[in-house]
């Protein structure tokens, strides 16, 4: 594990982020990484970006059984997060309790500058885009796309159980055209191909204009010409600075599209390193995290890469 920087005075809360020499640095039971300043030109630099998520001190327990230990994480209106661990480590659990979908053992969450537990969740899951492989599971699949997309307007998985009109309609085929299957908005979802379905649940999660996206493992059923239309689709986001931050859950850096900012480690539930993603993310972390050596190469093309260190095949 790596060494991480002493808590402060016990009894006091450690800060969410500590100023630092040549910028703040993230706090966290993992390693502790400077954060680039990344302020928009327009914004003064002395004036902080909003923060869109914050988790302090969050647990999960489930049957005696530990998901998440405590962990500290902010998400800022800039920023595009990977959270990156292998199955089992928590991170489905984390992005559910970010989505509003589940509530944690312990500690407190703000989403959108709403507090869990004191704000009406079923508005605040509106201003979310929420892409899961179980809430995918949810959706009839003989309803047409656009309905699909539509629905989200209410959170809703059924097209009758609230009103819509026009400019609704036409707001969901929008979205449908962003992410390059507008063609399909008549079709039943079921007539699609997998990679085709993923990008109209992704044009889904922005039927609302949210303002924090959070994608659970989007590309997991893909074959690899629909998750390479799905990275395209997605990387069309992660490089938009207009586009809303964003969270994507994953345990295959090649399905990671370029223009993510930060990037959350996770092993067994708890932290081992968390930062801005050119300087975190690298083979030792990497390693950590899914214990095992491995290597790892960035592209040209901002992709990237991993594999198994083998010594008995090196040359």
């Amino acid at each position: 594990m790596h060494a991480c920087a002493p808590n402060a005075t016990p009894g006091v809360p450690e800060p969410l982020v500590t100023p630092g020499v040549g910028g703040d640095f993230l706090m966290n039971s993992g390693r502790s990484h400077p954060v680039a300043s990344c302020a928009v030109p327009t914004r003064p630099p002395d004036v902080p970006l909003p923060d869109v998520l914050v988790c302090r001190d969050v647990s999960f327990v489930r049957d005696e059984r530990v998901i998440l230990a405590p962990l500290r994480w902010r998400v800022r209106s800039d920023e595009r997060w990977l959270v990156l661990g292998a199955n089992g480590s928590g991170k489905t659990t984390l992005v559910r309790i970010a989505a509003m979908y589940e509530h944690p053992s312990s500690g407190d969450v703000t989403v959108l500058g709403e507090r869990l537990g004191r704000t009406d969740v079923r508005s605040l899951r509106r201003r979310i885009g929420y892409s899961s492989a179980a809430m995918s599971a949810q959706i009839r699949p003989e309803l047409r796309c656009s309905d699909v997309v539509m629905t989200a307007k209410h959170a809703a998985l059924e097209p009758w159980w609230h009103r819509y009109d026009d400019a609704d309609r036409e707001r969901a085929v929008a979205c449908l055209d962003r992410m390059r299957v507008g063609g399909f908005a008549d079709r039943a979802l079921a007539t699609l191909s997998s990679g085709e379905q993923q990008r109209v649940l992704l044009a889904r999660t922005l039927m609302n204009e949210p303002g924090l996206l959070l994608l659970d493992e989007p590309s997991a059923r893909l074959d690899l010409g629909g998750r390479e239309q799905l990275v395209g689709a997605l990387a069309e986001l992660t490089t938009d600075p207009d586009a809303a931050p964003l969270v994507l859950v994953t345990h295959h850096l090649d399905e990671v599209p370029d223009g993510m900012t930060h990037v959350l480690m996770l092993r067994r539930g708890e932290v081992v390193a968390r930062g801005p993603i050119a300087t975190t993310l690298d083979a030792e972390a990497l390693s950590e995290c899914f214990e095992m050596p491995l290597r790892l190469e960035r592209r040209g093309d901002g992709r990237w890469s991993a594999w198994a260190d083998r010594p008995d095949r090196r040359r």
